[in-house]
């Protein structure tokens, strides 16, 4: 399985897993289909993978992924955008046929929950 992840993307998790969690932690990540041409994902701070979870390694930090995601996340770019009327991750699939609204997709805002 390869990600890749851009800067903007690679310090937002660092800060998220830091601030959140502590040593060993890594961002719980599940991504499903979702909008006309792309995904969505809903993401936490977490101690341990879940049972079925994956751990893809970045030199970094540490995601969880349950299946659907890894299959999902396979060969895309994962970016961090922050703009005045949305802010999270954007998708870039290059394997995408997309509908022609756009060819990536943000995942709205979030709130954490404990």
């Amino acid at each position: 399985m390869k990600i890749d992840f851009t800067p903007a993307a690679e310090k937002f998790i660092r800060r998220l897993v830091m601030f959140d969690g502590g040593p060993g932690y890594g961002l719980r990540l599940l991504v499903s289909p979702g909008g006309c041409s792309g995904m969505s994902a809903e993401f936490s701070v977490e101690p341990a993978p879940k049972d079925g979870e994956q751990v893809y390694a970045h030199p970094q930090f540490k995601l969880f992924l349950p299946a659907q995601s890894r299959l999902l996340l396979d060969g895309v770019t994962i970016d961090f955008r922050e703009t005045a009327t949305s802010t999270g991750f954007a998708f870039i699939d290059p394997k995408a046929t997309g509908c022609g609204c756009k060819s990536t997709t943000e995942a709205p805002a979030f709130e954490e929950t404990a």
